[in-house]
């Protein structure tokens, strides 16, 4: 009797864990079919946008965020330029990973007790605003890769360029480089000069403190490092 009982939750255990499987291959083909999509089709938004929306309205229920697409060719090459100084040198030569930035982050975290350095490329970013929440477990840096993967070999260097400068987050609700350009300068992204491109790029880590505080000292401090970088580094 025991036996039977026995086997019985062995077949139920098995079975549980086949579902689980079937149900994680699902939602990865739910996430490959729309990076798929995306090759000549253009996100309306992002997990991070629809997040940050949702928190905006908890105070304010007629909020919207400010942004507007507009197509690569239309985006200042400076701006290009500042992101890929800022934010991963390496973008044109990794595949979606650069162990060297993980490796230094590491050890900055290490040195300094806590988490201070991400090391994340603009693959790795954009997997996260597109698909993923803000927290930092485990799992969900499993998923990430998972999804940076997915990106680099289904995307070009240059399509993962455009829709990461059309999404990301520059402000308190402003998202993507036209939003940005015209929020802080009155001007269109494509008119973007290699002053303003360097100072929109140092604000990215920290936008809705930024926008707050548009004279602070990181600002003033990164803004000329990234500038001198512009001339070392390629846009696709």
């Amino acid at each position: 009797m025991k036996a039977k009982k026995g086997n019985f939750l062995w077949r139920w255990l098995g079975r549980g864990i086949l579902l689980a499987v079937a149900a994680l291959l699902l939602y990865q083909g739910w996430i490959y079919a729309q990076i798929w999509w995306w090759v000549d089709h253009n996100p309306s938004s992002t997990a991070f946008m629809d997040a940050r929306l949702a928190e905006l309205r908890e105070t304010r229920p007629d909020a919207q965020l400010q942004q507007k697409w507009v197509p690569y060719a239309n985006i200042s090459r400076n701006l290009k330029l500042a992101l890929i100084a800022a934010e991963d040198t390496k973008f044109l030569d990794h595949e979606g990973f650069d162990w060297d930035g993980i490796q230094k982050a590491y050890e900055k975290n290490l040195k300094k007790g806590k988490i201070v350095a991400g090391g994340s490329t603009i693959s790795q970013q954009l997997a996260k605003n597109l698909f993923l929440s803000g927290s930092r477990n485990p799992l969900r840096k499993v998923e990430e890769a998972i999804i940076t993967v997915m990106l680099e070999n289904t995307l070009s260097k240059r399509r993962i360029l455009e829709i990461y400068l059309n999404v990301i987050e520059w402000g308190n609700g402003v998202f993507g480089a036209e939003a940005a350009a015209r929020h802080y300068y009155g001007i269109g992204a494509a008119g973007i000069a290699a002053e303003q491109a360097a100072r929109m790029a140092s604000m990215v880590p920290n936008p809705r403190y930024y926008d707050l505080h548009r004279n602070a000292r990181g600002l003033e401090k990164k803004s000329p490092i990234i500038l001198t970088r512009m001339n070392q580094v390629q846009a696709p």
